[in-house]
């Protein structure tokens, strides 16, 4: 028990340092101007890619529903941020934190007031329950005065200057670390080993004592309200909500990726979310051919690897470094053996 808990220590301050080292050596690249201010808005993009499909792992992965409706709380949570914002009358460095915290949690109340009647379905009534939700929150954003109609929320300031672009990719990075955490720390909590046994078998899980409606909706709202604070980076970050971009596309390409990287593992969400933004922009060059590229590159990954590019599958820096220590250990003893032979 004491060696477990040691590893684990272990692990946490390796991949702690990893994650500071990151930051650092970005902060430094952005700063030197070696990344330009365009490549450090598609990493501050892949960073709120990576936030959406991990929330969305949360729901689809872990608990196995499907969601077709994750864009919805993305524009609810934009809206919430962006309008706190602009009439909150406190200066940017200190609305922005708090609106972020207000956009994730108008998501989560969103995802309350939709997951309680859905959750105690059973079947695929989620998923059309969700996608109706998606459409309908973007046709009100459409029409109502505060939202500014179909022309769109403007004039929503970023904390980046012509002179320092590390502002937004701080809490961008940050936020994203945080995910990763609460959703790992989550899938393999008690409450994470119910929701998993949901997913695999849900009248065995409830013939155990297990409260599935609970377990449910618990999971179903923290993705919520993460979509949310994405979706306040993401209103700070363009400088514009378009209700046309939450669209039911938008709520798709999120659950490729999750569906990409293999339902079920974070790190997959990671690495689909990352080469899926970078992809589109990579054949931009291509002009008319980039999507259908796009798509060949889809289509191939789900021939080769059915269940996604890690399956269920974590990526462990530990494990990784027992398997290298083994196979050096393994190589050495190998002349040994044949001596005694």
């Amino acid at each position: 028990m004491l060696g477990i808990s040691r590893r684990k220590k272990i692990s946490y301050v390796v991949n702690l340092a990893i994650v500071i080292l990151l930051y650092v050596v970005f902060t430094m690249l952005i700063r030197q101007g070696v990344v330009n201010s365009y490549y450090s808005d598609i990493i501050n993009m892949m960073c709120i890619n990576i936030i959406m499909a991990v929330s969305l792992n949360l729901v689809t992965g872990l608990l196995g529903q499907l969601v077709l409706g994750h864009a919805g709380f993305m524009l609810v949570g934009a809206y919430a941020a962006g309008l706190f914002t602009l009439h909150s009358g406190l200066p940017l460095p200190v609305a922005f934190p708090i609106a972020l915290v207000l956009g994730g949690l108008v998501a989560a109340l969103f995802g309350v007031i939709i997951g309680v009647p859905a959750l105690r379905l059973k079947g695929d009534y989620l998923a059309i329950i969700t996608l109706g939700f998606g459409e309908i929150i973007r046709v009100i954003a459409n029409n109502l005065t505060i939202t500014n109609g179909a022309k769109g929320l403007y004039g929503i300031d970023s904390l980046n200057s012509r002179h320092n672009l590390t502002a937004m990719f701080t809490y961008m990075f940050f936020i994203a670390v945080l995910t990763i955490f609460i959703s790992f720390t989550f899938g393999t909590s008690r409450h994470g080993r119910a929701v998993i046994s949901i997913r695999e078998d849900e009248i065995a899980a409830e013939a155990s004592g297990i409260n599935t409606t609970y377990y449910k909706l618990l999971a179903f709202i923290l993705a919520a309200f993460f979509a949310g604070v994405a979706g306040g980076l993401y209103a700070h970050q363009i400088g514009l909500i378009d209700p046309s971009k939450f669209d039911f596309n938008r709520s798709v390409e999120i659950l490729v990726m999750v569906v990409l990287g293999g339902m079920g593992s974070i790190t997959g969400s990671i690495i689909s979310a990352g080469v899926l933004t970078v992809l589109p922009e990579a054949l931009r060059g291509f002009a008319s051919y980039r999507m259908l590229l796009y798509s060949v590159v889809l289509i191939c990954v789900m021939l080769f690897r059915p269940t996604g590019l890690l399956g269920r599958s974590e990526f462990s820096l530990m494990k990784t470094a027992d398997k290298i220590k083994g196979a050096v250990k393994g190589k050495k003893q190998d002349p040994a053996s044949n001596k005694e032979g």
